[in-house]
């Protein structure tokens, strides 16, 4: 068992089977030493966290929503790193999309709930550059989708 995984489960976490794609894409791509990753949609194992922040999603249950998107990840990164999370050498950077209602601006509170889950992974590894936007939907009406870019070691 890899070190970084040693850690989540000293975080009570596992990672889910990485999620296939849902249209014309895959779901990551490494160039060089970079591995971009597909956006991945809130899930958990009832499917889809669906809802709008701001609406019917209060700001806690959105970053737990962003948990489950770094979770999905993670999982991307280990299968583009050869199955060994331990072949990440950092986290460069995170971009969220959180199902907004209007006038709603705490989308960074919600994509914390990813970057805060990812530092206490990875450590210094783990901090990163960072975007997190207010859109009006997103794809199955999920509350969170998190797409990222991980440099291999």
């Amino acid at each position: 068992m890899s070190a970084i995984e040693k850690r989540l489960a000293e975080l009570g976490a596992s990672l889910p089977d990485a999620p296939a794609p849902a249209a014309n894409y895959v779901p990551f791509v490494v160039s060089g030493k970079t591995v971009y990753v597909s956006g991945q949609i809130s899930s958990d194992a009832n499917g889809p966290i669906r809802g709008r922040l701001g609406e019917n999603v209060d700001v806690a249950a959105g970053a737990a929503a962003a948990k489950t998107c770094a979770l999905a990840l993670l999982a991307q990164a280990r299968k583009a790193a050869g199955g060994d999370l331990d072949g990440i050498a950092r986290i460069v950077k995170l971009t969220g999309f959180v199902n907004s209602a209007p006038g709603f601006t705490d989308q960074p509170k919600v994509v914390n709930g990813a970057s805060d889950f990812l530092v206490e992974v990875f450590g210094d590894r783990g901090r990163h550059a960072r975007s997190a936007v207010g859109v009006a939907a997103l794809p199955l009406g999920v509350a969170v989708e998190i797409e990222a870019i991980f440099e291999l070691a």
